[in-house]
């Protein structure tokens, strides 16, 4: 890959990208930032299995289910997934279960969840993405009653927008950041939830583009970049391990969706009239029986920075989800709660594995199991484990703008996990 295969990101965009995205003014009860669950420090992600959104306290691992009235009322029902690579211009699908997409399907551009009330003026699939946390209950939107975000989104989607719109246009460095950014923009009442969306899209491809691994430089010539292990990781990944099926081309996914037999847990994610907690996968989005509790091909760039890995997190480490690939039906009965990183909620406790006390639902999640078992020795399992760590990103890793000191509303900004630690 090179920068050509990006989406070029405007330095003064992504400035103000930066600041939008580690500022909880977008939230509905201001309490939380894109950044919570998309921390650098944690590989754009949280490090938890299932995260903990509105009510919870503090950040990653660490990060608590809240107190009294302002307790999370849910889980997350699915892994943050992390933000490397989302400029990339032949990205055409997003979220696990793929329920943003480009198409026409609403004459907008997108298949969004937002169908034809999607915001006008969004510049590309990352910008279309970002704006649907923030009305999301669980995630960053809060509950009913609690704030007049949360009431509008229980009317419809696109009453909230202009309500956090409102919020960013009335303080005067975002109003003035947006004029100078934006050549539409010559007052604050021209700023919409678009332009919003358009920059923090314009901060996470500026931030968090990373093409600069060991790999890219043995792709681009450089035969030494690589280690003997990791050659020897490559070769399994790209033969006889067939990992390469599903993880193809340069983004290192078919961008499709398969049921490869995750452990379930969690409060799951299904349609509105199915009364069963589980979760269905793509099947939620396209109504296809076929598509049953199949999930999108994760792209790897950086995927040694992103446990725990799978859809729900299910395995805390690389080497886990690289044995469940080549067992799914005796990993998945080998599993155990322990593996997976929830932190603790004990009102929540039943819900969390509810689902291990459905066996037809198990047998239903067993049959759909669509990648068949693979041998492979010990020995190259470990090499595909060095090559999925040679994938990880030099300078990029680090990030280009970082974390700021303040933000303009005055809210508090997520620290460093070093200085939680």
């Amino acid at each position: 890959m090179t920068a050509d295969d990006f989406i070029q990101a405007d330095p003064a965009q992504a400035k103000l990208g930066q600041l939008l995205f580690y500022d909880p003014i977008l939230s509905g009860n201001k309490n939380i930032a894109c950044s919570t669950c998309h921390h650098p420090d944690l590989g754009t992600a949280d490090g938890l299995s299932l995260g903990i959104g509105e009510g919870g306290v503090g950040l990653g691992p660490k990060r608590t289910a809240g107190t009294g009235e302002d307790r999370i009322r849910k889980r997350i029902p699915r892994n943050a997934p992390a933000l490397w690579n989302l400029g990339a211009k032949d990205l055409t699908v997003m979220f696990h279960d793929g329920r943003l997409s480009v198409a026409d399907t609403y004459e907008n551009g997108f298949n969004s969840p937002a169908e034809e009330w999607l915001p006008e003026g969004l510049a590309n699939l990352l910008a279309a993405q970002a704006i649907f946390p923030l009305v999301a209950q669980f995630e960053m939107a809060g509950n009913p009653k609690e704030n007049e975000v949360a009431g509008a989104v229980h009317k419809r989607i696109d009453y909230a927008w202009p309500i956090l719109t409102d919020r960013v246009r009335h303080i005067p460095a975002y109003a003035e950041g947006f004029a100078g950014a934006f050549p539409h923009i010559t007052k604050a009442t021209d700023i919409t939830i678009a332009d919003i969306a358009n920059a923090l899209s314009a901060f996470m491809i500026f931030e968090w583009t990373s093409f600069d691994s060991p790999f890219d430089a043995y792709l681009a010539g450089d035969t030494d970049a690589l280690s003997r292990r990791e050659k020897q990781g490559m070769s399994v990944f790209y033969g006889s391990g067939g990992c390469a099926t599903c993880h193809a081309g340069p983004l290192m996914s078919d961008q499709g969706f398969h049921a490869i037999g995750l452990p379930p847990f969690g409060p799951g994610r299904t349609r509105r009239f199915d009364p069963m907690v589980r979760d269905v996968g793509h099947m939620g989005e396209s109504d296809d029986l076929a598509d049953a509790y199949a999930f999108r091909t994760p792209m790897l760039r950086n995927v040694e920075l992103t446990a725990p890995y799978g859809h729900n997190g299910a395995y805390p480490t690389l080497a886990g989800i690289v044995k469940h690939h080549l067992n799914p039906q005796g990993k998945l009965d080998a599993w155990t709660p322990d593996m997976a990183a929830l932190p603790e909620v004990p009102w929540l406790e039943q819900i969390d594995f509810m689902v291990w006390q459905d066996p037809r639902e198990l047998a239903r999640q067993r049959a759909a199991i669509s990648i068949k078992p693979r041998a492979m020795s010990s020995g190259n399992q470990e090499a595909v484990v060095a090559f999925l760590k040679a994938l990880t990103g030099t300078a990029s890793v680090d990030g280009r703008l970082g974390i700021p000191a303040a933000v303009p509303s005055g809210l508090p900004v997520d620290v460093s996990q070093e200085k939680i630690d």
